[in-house]
């Protein structure tokens, strides 16, 4: 069903690590930790400003990958994995994209369902990596044929 997509990347786009959406994001978690949220603290750590928790990424916008249109509602978020070369920093400005690695199909009790596996990427500005985000996605019969309706 998807498997035309699987290498396809979507375009980079810049996202900011902005103080007040971390400090949102922690609060929504229920980890409000100094080095999140208090200025004070984040300027005596090793990084010398607060950093976003490891799952903020989520927020960031990874592009479009043309070819995937998956549908709004009815997907089920199967797994979420990170990994971090080093912490994202307040302030800094980060380029997201994403590449679709793989999908295949099982069946499951509930009928034939898809497993759409993506990878996001974090960079500076220079092109270094900060982070990689892998996740699942399992697309379950009934949505599998709303989408070709």
């Amino acid at each position: 069903m998807l498997t035309h997509c699987i290498g396809k990347r979507s375009s980079v786009v810049k996202n900011t690590v902005e103080r007040g959406a971390v400090k949102k994001f922690a609060e929504s978690i229920g980890d409000m930790h100094p080095i999140f949220v208090c200025e004070e603290t984040g300027k005596q750590s090793r990084y010398k400003n607060n950093i976003a928790p490891p799952t903020f990424p989520r927020v960031f916008d990874y592009g479009t990958i043309e070819e995937l249109n998956l549908p709004n509602k009815g997907l089920i978020h199967g797994e979420q994995t990170y990994h971090y070369e080093r912490p994202l920093i307040v302030g800094e400005e980060i380029r997201c994209y994403s590449e679709v690695t793989n999908y295949y199909e099982r069946k499951g009790k509930s009928g034939e369902m898809g497993f759409l596996l993506l990878k996001r990427y974090g960079e500076d500005l220079e092109g270094n990596l900060i982070f990689t985000e892998e996740q699942v996605v399992i697309i379950t019969e009934a949505v599998r044929k709303g989408m070709f309706v």
